[in-house]
């Protein structure tokens, strides 16, 4: 299997090689930096479309010389210049020609640094890619040798939330990470001139944190059963009164990466994200590999084979 990188033919930003190289790493996949070159749109005599079209392949290869300089020497590459009509649509070609299994990209340049910003390509890939993708933090850096040291799991207890959370913790377990299975409670508490009749909020948000808590109990002993088992196993609510306080209300390490199953109302064999799913992944701090439902499923079940 390979990991995809997605490498801007203007050369810009490393920090999809820098994620692509710790997956890689991590994984023992083989690595695929692509540069995606525009298609003209038709046939055309005009010399000037030759020479523009020469030109883009020029820069394409300049970007990928400079995508193997910026490699660290023991990630072993292959870079590969392609003709497509759009970015992403050239990506999915070029991983379905690799038989990939990922497909890794960066963050807008118009982000926040250390979060992720979604520009053109991961928006389009987010709503169309059969293929999970990881998308690294604007800026995002990883020290010479680094691994997968931990995975989280983001868990809302959905019909669907056991077979994500199995197949993060397959992974955990193949790279030699720990699995963590992390829900977020968005929640403000009235002001206290206001409070009158609040009670009932409270009491709802008890009953929330007691179900999901023997929820995700329930799907820990799920995966304590898997042939292979992470080396460790946590459970984490964030709270705060927005979803920036409440996923920083959990620690978060170097070498770590969030997992996000795509929405519910989705295509389930396209990633697609919801609304809550694209607040998570906005504010994270780490690296997110979000995971189209059908992928989940084909994952966990092979988890639980012998």
């Amino acid at each position: 299997m390979t990991h995809i990188v997605g490498h801007a033919t203007d050369a810009r930003g490393t920090a999809a090689l820098h994620l692509g190289a710790m997956l890689a790493r991590s994984s023992g996949e083989d690595l695929v930096v692509c540069s995606v070159v525009p298609s003209p749109w038709f046939p055309s005599m005009a010399r000037v479309d030759a020479e523009y079209h020469a030109y883009l392949d020029t820069q394409a290869e300049e970007s990928l010389a400079h995508a193997n300089e910026t490699l660290p020497p023991d990630v072993a590459a292959t870079f590969v210049r392609h003709r497509a009509t759009s970015a992403p649509a050239g990506l999915l070609e070029v991983a379905d020609q690799h038989d990939a299994s990922l497909i890794v990209l960066g963050s807008s340049s118009a982000g926040v640094f250390g979060h992720i910003a979604l520009g053109a390509v991961t928006d389009r890939l987010l709503h169309s890619s059969h293929l999970p993708v990881a998308l690294a933090t604007r800026g995002f850096r990883a020290k010479a040798g680094a691994t997968v040291r931990g995975v989280t799991a983001a868990y809302g207890g959905a019909e669907d939330a056991d077979n994500l959370a199995v197949a993060a913790a397959a992974f955990a377990a193949r790279v030699g990470a720990s699995l963590r299975l992390a829900s977020f409670a968005v929640w403000s508490r009235p002001a206290y001139t206001t409070r009158l009749g609040s009670d009932g909020e409270d009491d709802v948000l008890a009953e929330w944190l007691s179900e999901m808590r023997a929820a995700t109990e329930e799907t820990l002993g799920k995966v304590r059963e898997l042939p292979d088992v992470p080396h460790d196993l946590a459970a984490a609510v964030g709270m705060g009164t927005n979803w920036a306080e409440a996923i920083e209300d959990i620690e978060w390490q170097d070498g770590e990466v969030l997992v996000i199953g795509s929405s519910s109302v989705g295509p389930v064999k396209r990633v697609f994200l919801g609304s809550r799913a694209a607040k998570i992944v906005r504010h994270s701090p780490v690296p997110v590999v979000v995971v189209p439902r059908a992928a989940a499923a084909e994952l966990a079940a092979e988890a639980t084979q012998t």
